[in-house]
């Protein structure tokens, strides 16, 4: 294999390796409850429990951000499903929708609310 494609696909492990192990999410989230009431609350509710208005009419149910499961995620997880999406599911792309700082923002309140470490 040629050295340049080695190193090349070494610093981008690298530089992705050390962005989503940062797990610090720079968000407000005042202004991420402001988007997340405008564009999540539909489907995951006022309680981030999955149950919003429109989950009746869904054949898959939007996640329960208050589960063990999804806080246990990491913020790039839920970045990635916020931007792209999730495949086989009524969960959209907001990518071109809301901008980089928007979904952070969404992060921040859902982490605010829903925060990542358990207590048993």
């Amino acid at each position: 294999m040629n050295i340049r494609v080695i190193l090349s696909v070494l610093l981008l492990v690298m530089g992705c390796a050390s962005w989503v192990t940062a797990q610090t999410v720079r968000g407000n989230p005042q202004a991420g409850q402001v988007v997340y009431e405008k564009n999540c609350l539909r489907c995951h509710g006022a309680q981030l429990d999955g149950k919003g208005p429109d989950s009746q009419d869904l054949i898959v149910q939007p996640a329960n951000l208050q589960s063990p499961i999804t806080r246990s995620k990491s913020d790039w997880e839920l970045l990635v499903a916020i931007s792209n999406g999730v495949l086989f599911s009524p969960m959209h792309s907001f990518r071109g929708k809301l901008t980089d700082q928007h979904m952070l923002d969404v992060l921040s309140y859902i982490r605010a609310v829903s925060p990542s470490d358990i207590v048993s």
